[in-house]
């Protein structure tokens, strides 16, 4: 009985999950195509929360990796307290989260622990190579998700227990926009206009 409720509000809480990504959407999602679409087209409309969680991912991740890009060498030391990380050691960390949710989604072991790049990457080339294929690597388990793949059960990282694929990448994406607006704080007071403000 406890086996069946459980996975009853599993199924739930996934359906109220890829839901919401679907109402943020920045476009509506056309369910009866009067003529012959792009694929693209087609795997919206055939997986419209997939594509709208997608949409998120290349969001957030355009924003951290011009974040590195805009920001000089001797800048990446550069932090507003001495409590807090430094600009380059944001960078590691967010290279480093991003295996932990993406591998969780994918259902392997992570190839690099959180703090893996906090530890080994100390110049700015080794930390934007870090960064550029955390990226790489998430890109591809965004990209070949379906809805039905986001509602189905996982391990959550850093022990948050089971859930669903959907809140292990959606997780992923809020911890990117989180840091980001450390690092738009960071450039702002270096005098650098931060990627969004560009666009």
């Amino acid at each position: 009985m406890i086996g069946r409720i459980s996975s009853r509000k599993l199924v739930v809480s996934a359906v109220l999950v890829v839901g919401g990504v679907a109402l943020l959407a920045p476009r509506p999602v056309r369910v009866f195509a009067q003529r012959a679409t792009t694929a693209p087209a087609a795997r919206e409309q055939a997986a419209p929360v997939a594509q709208a969680l997608k949409q998120s991912w290349d969001g957030a991740r355009k924003n951290i990796k011009a974040s590195g890009d805009l920001m000089p060498e001797p800048n990446f030391p550069f932090k507003p307290v001495d409590t807090v990380r430094s600009f380059g050691e944001i960078l590691a960390h967010v290279a480093g989260a991003n295996y932990e949710f993406c591998s969780a989604a994918k259902g392997v072991k992570t190839p690099h622990a959180e703090d893996a790049f906090e530890k080994s990457a100390t110049t700015r080339a080794a930390i934007l190579k870090a960064l550029d294929d955390s990226l790489v690597y998430c890109d591809a388990i965004y990209a070949e998700q379906t809805d039905k793949s986001l509602a189905e059960a996982i391990t959550l990282p850093f022990g948050m227990g089971a859930g669903t694929r959907a809140a292990a990448l959606m997780g992923n994406v809020g911890h990117l926009n989180e840091h980001y607006g450390n690092l738009v704080t960071y450039m702002r007071i270096k005098g650098i206009v931060p990627p969004s403000s560009r666009r």
